[in-house]
């Protein structure tokens, strides 16, 4: 079997739970066995029955009040029970912060090679060989797994959601998680209150100390919202107090993967290019001509952002008709 954590949060299926089911399944298929998912925490049935579009036939559930609140040992301790006893060899998560917490933990209860970062199928001719995202997705690494079980994290937006529907039966799973898998638990979870997760967004619209303050940010909102982009930023922009911290994407904030990501005024060293370079399309904006973002960019446009970014928002006004 394999096993899929069904991470519910926010009160849906995130985009990369998703593609970690997708993922699940088609790896269960290419094993010949069947793919099921483990929900830990008060998820309602109809919401569990929509991993059946996916190709899950079978969730097992876990209702315990003190599973209500997501808390990284007992979700582990809580997914390696179902793991075990239904013997499952390949233990899939999407690499989510809750995902990249509870794997290398169930890897180690279940005694499973753990990979983070997978970005395709294993060949399971001879073991379980695949490909991951390395060195902040400069590198692609071939792995193999040198036991029997796997436990896999998927990479955000490197594998396809596709529909595979099935039927799916629920049963409940008997756990009672331990007094000490909650000796240490997370007592304030502090989110964003507007706009679009940069996690999630399939859309990033980001800038850089080319703006050349906090007052001129009306023009990287205007235009992300004209496309529903999130907005993001820079470490150096959040350093400085011009974005909040939660918006700056790179090797020490956010790294993200979105299918279109537009950088204003950004340089591009190599420290924000480690967050960002798994992104579909690149496009960036710099009158810098020799701006090391160009190097990685599939699209580029040489010229002062005040000029160009207010053409490009006109033009989709234009097109939308709202000019």
């Amino acid at each position: 079997m394999v096993l899929l954590f069904a991470e519910y949060s926010d009160g849906h299926f995130k985009k990369a739970v998703l593609e970690a089911a997708t993922y699940a399944s088609d790896l269960a298929k290419s094993l010949g066995t069947t793919c099921a998912a483990v929900s830990v925490g008060a998820v309602s049935d109809e919401a569990l029955k929509t991993l059946s579009h996916y190709g899950v036939s079978k969730v097992y559930k876990i209702v315990d009040a003190k599973l209500d609140s997501f808390t990284n040992t007992a979700y582990a301790a809580a997914t390696a029970a179902v793991a075990i006893q239904t013997n499952a060899k390949a233990i899939i998560f999407a690499q989510t912060y809750n995902g990249r917490a509870v794997a290398p933990r169930v890897a180690i209860k279940i005694d499973a090679s753990a990979y983070s970062g997978v970005i395709q199928l294993p060949d399971t001719t001879n073991g379980f060989a695949s490909l991951r995202s390395a060195f902040s997705g400069k590198g692609i690494e071939a792995i193999q797994a040198g036991k029997e079980k796997v436990v896999i994290t998927i990479k955000t937006n490197s594998y396809h959601i596709t529909a595979n529907p099935v039927d799916c039966t629920l049963e409940n799973f008997a756990f009672s998680p331990a007094s000490t898998s909650f000796e240490a638990v997370a007592k304030e979870i502090v989110k964003a209150s507007e706009g679009i997760s940069l996690t999630e967004a399939e859309l990033v619209v980001s800038a850089g100390r080319g703006m050349k303050g906090p007052e001129n940010w009306g023009m990287i909102e205007e235009l992300a919202s004209l496309i529903g982009a999130a907005t993001a930023c820079s470490k150096p922009t959040a350093d400085m107090g011009w974005r909040p911290h939660h918006e700056h994407v790179g090797q020490t904030g956010i790294q993200i993967a979105p299918n279109l990501y537009i950088a204003i005024g950004i340089s591009g060293a190599i420290q924000h290019l480690a967050g960002v370079s798994s992104s579909k399309t690149i496009v960036v904006i710099n009158k810098d001509a020799e701006a090391p973002f160009f190097k990685i960019a599939d699209y580029g446009i040489v010229g002062d952002l005040f000029e160009v970014v207010p053409k490009i928002i006109a033009a989709i006004k234009k097109i939308k008709g709202k000019s």
